[in-house]
């Protein structure tokens, strides 16, 4: 045969997508931790999104694309009269979601945010259930949303564990568009043969760079790319329900594959295979380890590394707050990731590069004692310059236990000390603060302040009494699992 010629065997589908579309088939949620945890988080990330509605620069981007545009049994985005077709209001509610940083944080080779999902889940799920109802059929109740989420959950952040996309520049919303895909695909009724053809869609979509996270092109765009992303998912699983055919060997086909496309031998955070092309890397089957492990953004709308160098500028401002003009040098100890990521000195163009630059987030709460979404707005940067002067003094430092701990299974921490020596001579003690309180080791300690955290949220859109009954359903675990998803989604609309 001639070597010009290629061998047109038709392949069968990728071990990672057959191993994904087992699991959605398969999984059935139990009574447990995973469910519980999977409460909170749609607590917290509806809150989070409710919050992101006073700021217009979020809600501008929300709405129909064709102003008057009606949907008959359409998704409804909290805290809003919109009524959407599902994947329009996927994007709406991914992208109010994601607005302020705020909701919760998977760290590990590959970063993220689980709760993203949620745009696509809750889009899907709102719509069926209405169809469901005027058909006469039964509708789909809370308990599938909550299972969805934890299927979302472990699908993004078991790929991250040991998957690093970052590392050759692509952004880690690519895996909010897989999960969303496989999980809205079986909200849909996807055999697994359309829920194959979903996945291999998702995976072979041009994929996004992570150009806009970063210094010096940070901007909103990154407040977007998730709810985008899971548009996308809705998109895709919609496409395959319809019967559009799927691309099997998306991730190995030689040359054509997303391993020799977007990885080839660079990236180091992908196993290599005998024959010496890259492959992702799995540490653990699927189940429900993700959501029971994730980490909740209770005390700052901030990105997730610097939660702990918050915390400890918290604890040093009342010994600060007055000797702001004597300070000399601030030094933040903090880990690898952190440095990659949110290190950044000069200018910050925007709320956006503001909320990803260690040292302002720690500048903040340095000198005022909290830190707050207000704080990273345009006027409130310029009317404050004592800020950049303190950013201009800080020194970062790698801890190399840190960095060694931030990866381990067993720990996850992550760890930032902050210790402001003055000009006198004097300084304070360093302050470690290993694990932010919505780390699972801290978990006790957080909920009651997620609950906290939901309530002004609520508040911040509904009457005491809607806040009220909302706060009152999301609490009991049994109650909201049998509620109807369209009936929760009528107390979210305004």
């Amino acid at each position: 045969m001639s070597a010009n010629v290629d061998l047109n065997n038709r392949p069968d589908y990728d071990r990672v997508l057959q191993d994904i579309a087992d699991y959605v088939l398969q999984f059935s949620a139990r009574p447990g931790e995973a469910l519980d945890t999977a409460r909170h988080c749609l607590m917290d990330t509806l809150g989070c999104g409710l919050l992101a509605l006073r700021f217009p620069e979020c809600t501008k981007h929300l709405g129909p694309l064709v102003e008057g545009t009606v949907v008959p049994h359409g998704a409804r985005v909290p805290g809003t009269s919109y009524r959407l077709d599902p994947v329009k209001a996927a994007w709406d509610i991914g992208c109010t979601v994601r607005w302020l940083d705020y909701n919760d944080t998977w760290l590990a080779a590959e970063w993220g945010h689980p709760s993203d999902n949620l745009g696509g889940i809750l889009a899907v799920a709102d719509h069926l259930s209405q169809r469901r109802v005027a058909n006469g059929e039964a509708p789909l109740t809370m308990h599938a949303v909550l299972q969805a989420m934890i299927m979302a959950h472990e699908i993004q952040g078991v790929i991250a564990l040991e998957n690093s996309f970052n590392r050759v520049g692509l952004d880690h919303v690519l895996l909010v568009k897989v999960a969303s895909t496989a999980v809205c695909a079986r909200l849909m009724g996807a055999t697994r043969e359309q829920l194959l053809a979903a996945l291999s869609h998702a995976f072979v979509d041009g994929q996004a760079l992570r150009t806009y996270r970063h210094a010096p092109n940070a901007g909103s765009r990154k407040s977007w790319a998730a709810g985008d992303a899971s548009s996308r998912g809705v998109r895709l699983a919609d496409i395959a329900l319809r019967g559009e055919m799927g691309i099997p060997g998306v991730l190995t086909a030689p040359q054509w594959g997303l391993y020799d496309v977007l990885f080839s031998h660079t990236n180091k955070d992908l196993a290599l295979k005998p024959e010496g092309k890259r492959a992702f890397s799995f540490s653990q089957p699927f189940g429900s380890y993700v959501m029971e492990n994730v980490l909740f953004k209770i005390s700052f709308p901030a990105e997730f590394h610097a939660q702990t160098a918050c915390e400890a500028a918290l604890i040093l401002h009342p010994q600060v707050r007055n000797r702001l003009h004597e300070i000399e040098r601030i030094e933040i100890t903090t880990h690898e990731s952190a440095i990659r990521i949110i290190s950044k000195v000069g200018a910050l163009a925007n709320a956006a590069d503001r909320d990803h630059c260690l040292q302002y987030m720690t500048a903040v709460p340095l000198v005022f004692g909290s830190l707050v979404a207000e704080h990273y707005e345009d006027d409130f940067h310029a009317a404050h310059p004592v800020i950049d002067r303190l950013r201009d003094k800080m020194v970062i430092v790698e801890d190399p236990r840190f960095s060694r701990e931030y990866l381990e299974a067993d720990k996850r921490s992550i760890a930032n000390a902050v210790q402001v020596f003055f000009s006198d001579g004097s300084s304070t003690e360093q302050v470690v603060v290993e694990y932010p309180i919505g780390h699972r080791r801290r978990r006790e300690q957080g909920i009651a302040l997620l609950e906290d955290k939901f309530k002004a949220n609520l508040a911040t859109r509904f009457t005491a009494q809607r806040s009220a009954e909302i706060f009152a359903l999301c609490a009991d675990q049994v109650k909201l699992e049998a509620t109807a998803v369209h009936r929760f989604m009528d107390l979210f609309v305004v």
